[in-house]
């Protein structure tokens, strides 16, 4: 594979720092080569996709090639978060995969209409969270072409500019 390909990195968007953790874990278990960055909640998430406060460094908060995203965290939550980066113009071709311990059907349904890519159930186990974290690696970094954004933290109006 492309050595690029291989240095996409993967942003978590998680409040459970054992989630964190184990996920991080997982990916070095299964050969990913992907750098995993995490935030606690909604409101950091997006902190961090527009380089906010503490993220304003591109150099420590680089652009993610993917985002795991957690539904239920404190302060903003993950269907608010993907609300708005679905509908930011900078930020919407970024994949997000939901990744939560809810398998509620109307969770499902509303993340894919809020345009999220994929919908996972955590696993239970680490073994199937490694078996997962595989999986999502090589279709994400491996199959699938993913968007390369040269632009990032740069805002521009496009109907503006029309």
């Amino acid at each position: 594979m492309e050595e690029t390909k291989k240095s996409i990195v993967i942003l978590m968007a998680d409040d459970d720092e054992d989630d964190v953790m184990l996920t991080e874990k997982a990916l070095r278990k299964g050969k990913l080569l992907n750098t995993l960055q995490s935030v606690r909640d909604g409101e950091e998430l997006l902190d961090y996709l527009l380089r906010r406060g503490k993220y304003s460094d591109p150099d420590s908060s680089p652009r993610p090639g993917l985002i795991l995203l957690d539904l239920n965290m404190p302060r903003k939550d993950g269907r608010e978060a993907l609300r708005e980066i679905k509908s930011h113009d900078d930020l919407k071709n970024i994949p997000v995969v939901v990744f939560t311990t809810s398998k509620a059907e109307e969770d499902i349904y509303r993340s894919y209409r809020l345009g999220v890519n994929s919908f996972i159930t955590k696993p239970v186990t680490f073994e199937k969270l490694i078996d997962v974290m595989q999986m999502l690696g090589k279709y994400w970094f491996e199959v699938v072409t993913l968007p390369q954004e040269e632009k990032y933290g740069k805002t521009t109006d496009k109907a503006a500019s029309d």
